[in-house]
């Protein structure tokens, strides 16, 4: 994206806004309650028209929301084959093998209503990330995660990113900024580059 500009009314939340995520990247955004990066995240991806500048997308984008995208009344199974079409995969096999590494590979029958709230946010994760998307988008993925989860979910980052794919995190936890290649911190409305993770 770059001089991306996004208003709500006379609230000017992105204010010129410059970010290039490369392949093979993990790049973590961080900033205040408010401070604007869930609109920054929903612009990169097409949810929100940007009021000025430009965004330029190359190849599958996945997108993670703090929200889920469940249907409570759904089956585990039944997400994965309704994502399994929309994406126009030969198969689910992908999305199983996600839910062995994040740890829940017997919830298949289960509707996503009875599921945890760690669980639900699993099976979110797994429906953006199982088409393989060239750029993954990740609104503080592991809300409701235990400390096993968590783990298994950076793991995960970082073979997803020495695969060639990009990722872009929101976090809040102080402890998760030495996962990232290039940390960002989003400001009154501008994006600022923090030192490089060692």
């Amino acid at each position: 994206m770059k001089k991306v500009w996004k208003s709500y009314g006379a609230r000017a939340v992105l204010r010129g806004v410059d970010l290039v995520v490369e392949p093979g990247c993990l790049v973590g955004v961080v900033g205040e309650n408010g401070a604007g990066k869930t609109t920054l995240l929903r612009t990169m991806v097409g949810e929100l028209a940007p009021d000025h500048g430009t965004v330029h997308r190359e190849g599958e984008v996945g997108y993670s929301p703090q929200e889920t995208v469940i249907n409570p009344l759904l089956s585990v199974a039944q997400h994965l084959e309704l994502f399994q079409e929309a994406y126009r995969l030969p198969d689910v096999d992908r999305a199983l093998a996600l839910l062995r590494v994040l740890g829940c590979p017997d919830a298949l029958e289960q509707r996503a209503g009875t599921l945890s709230g760690g669980t639900r946010q699993k099976l979110n994760l797994v429906l953006a990330l199982m088409h393989q998307p060239t750029l993954l988008v990740l609104d503080e993925p592991y809300q409701g995660f235990d400390w096993d989860t968590h783990q298994r979910f950076w793991r995960l980052a970082r073979e997803l990113r020495n695969g060639g794919q990009a990722l872009i995190v929101v976090s809040h936890l102080v402890h998760d900024l030495g996962q990232f290649d290039t940390v960002y911190e989003l400001r009154d409305g501008l994006l600022t580059q923090g030192a490089r993770a060692s």
